[in-house]
């Protein structure tokens, strides 16, 4: 069997990508951001903010039904975002070996299975046991698509501009998930939100089976050894530009991942807001951050990415200066803290997009490698945050607000550390030579 060329055919309405030269009937190949491709690609990545927002609002009911110590719920989060962090290191290299298609079906998989484990949980350490295995299945639909991207999208402009596209998609299960969840722990028990995760899962599994080819090219398969993989990460690692736009996307995570954990305790608790009302902050916080990715597409036409994403980091500083301010004064209440990190989500919609397309760049055959160890670094750092801020556990916004600052300026340090891209010089064109 010959190993054809891929090339580009254009069809009215939609671009494909095809082999040239291999088997006839042989399955077609992606192409390009197509509408349908980007629409499945946004439901994969959706997985984690439908497992990381749904369940935020249960908390109360979970602390209660599992007789769960103070700062326990916190920790099946930070469980979570581990299980993340393992499984992307993981998934990344099986990605860059068999393929884009079977690795993300069997990690979809595990989450289905992991997630009915959720539901039958009898103690929170069980719980958090469960959790960890649905992230380590989970993480593939966040590694994977971003390879993806890097698969079929070369040029950066047009790859930031499909990502944009992506997150305005899956920007609907951070505004359903909360909503969703406050409603089924106000009417039903909590276990109901796993099993609609399940759910979600094996869904996702028939749509990867039915419409998502295989995007990665035999002849760029890498080995899977472990030596081979130590040294990809070491490779990409070793690469100041990675090393700089995965910190950076780290520590933003940190300061979401910061208010992810001290939400429940502040607004149910502390504002004493009931889990539908919890919903509707979430709601604002996801129209804030597809508003910010939105605006991130149109403003790297004119600006491009580099200083784009210097602006997202000095501005999400000043957003996190603005929430410490309000929380120290006691001044705004639930709204104005819900309006403060509505601000905070835009900014990080500057910010996230731009890090996460940095960080892949221009790694060739390793760009399942790229994306498998910045997500990993991206969790573990924000995976901090969720620990602290439920060891703390306070019901005052303050503590949490704190940790958010803490982790803006940390962020704005490493965009300050990144190296800049030089743009070439535009190309003189000689006049013709007279007659």
């Amino acid at each position: 069997m010959s190993i054809g060329l891929l090339a580009r055919v254009r069809r009215p309405g939609r671009r494909s990508l095809v082999r040239v030269g291999s088997r006839a009937g042989a399955r077609p190949e992606l192409a390009g951001p197509s509408t349908r491709i980007t629409v499945l690609l946004a439901l994969l990545t959706a997985v984690g903010p439908i497992s990381t927002d749904m369940y935020l609002p249960a908390f109360p009911a979970m602390k209660m039904s599992l007789h769960a110590a103070p700062g326990q719920a916190q920790m099946t989060l930070a469980a979570w975002f581990i299980g993340l962090a393992i499984g992307q290191v993981t998934h990344g290299p099986l990605a860059d070996h068999y393929g884009r298609r079977i690795p993300l079906l069997l990690g979809t998989g595990l989450y289905t299975l992991a997630s009915i484990g959720c539901a039958l949980s009898s103690t929170m350490t069980d719980l958090s046991w469960w959790r960890l295995w649905a992230a380590f299945g989970g993480a593939a639909s966040l590694v994977i698509p971003r390879a993806i991207i890097a698969d079929v999208v070369q040029d950066g402009a047009e790859a930031a501009r499909m990502l944009g596209r992506m997150v305005m998609v899956m920007g609907v299960a951070p505004v359903l998930a909360p909503t969703l969840g406050g409603l089924i722990a106000e009417h039903l028990d909590w276990r109901a939100i796993f099993w609609i995760a399940a759910f979600y899962g094996a869904a996702c599994c028939a749509l990867i089976w039915r419409y998502l080819p295989d995007t990665l090219r035999a002849h760029r398969n890498s080995r899977l050894r472990a030596g081979d993989t130590l040294l990809r990460y070491v490779k990409v690692w070793r690469s100041r530009s990675f090393r700089a736009h995965a910190l950076e996307g780290g520590f933003a995570t940190f300061s979401l991942f910061a208010f992810l954990g001290g939400a429940p305790p502040v607004f149910l608790q502390g504002f004493d807001l009931t889990p539908p009302q919890f919903g509707e902050v979430f709601i604002l916080n996801a129209l804030g951050y597809i508003a910010g990715t939105q605006l991130n597409a149109r403003l790297i036409q004119s600006f491009g990415t580099s200083r784009v994403l210097s602006a997202g980091s000095f501005a999400l500083l000043l957003t996190c200066a603005a929430m410490v301010a309000m929380a120290a004064t006691h001044t705004g209440g639930a709204l104005g803290m819900a309006g403060g990190m509505m601000a905070c989500m835009a900014t990080l919609g500057l910010v996230l997009p731009g890090a996460a397309l940095g960080s892949v760049l221009n790694h060739g055959r390793t760009a399942g490698a790229a994306s498998a160890l910045y997500g990993t670094v991206v969790f573990l750092v924000g995976a901090v945050s969720t620990v602290l801020v439920g060891w703390i556990g306070s019901e005052n916004p303050l503590p949490m607000t704190a940790l958010m600052l803490a982790g803006a300026l940390a962020t704005l340090a490493c965009d300050a550390l990144r190296p800049m891209r030089r743009q070439p010089p535009p190309v003189r064109q000689e006049a013709p030579p007279a007659a």
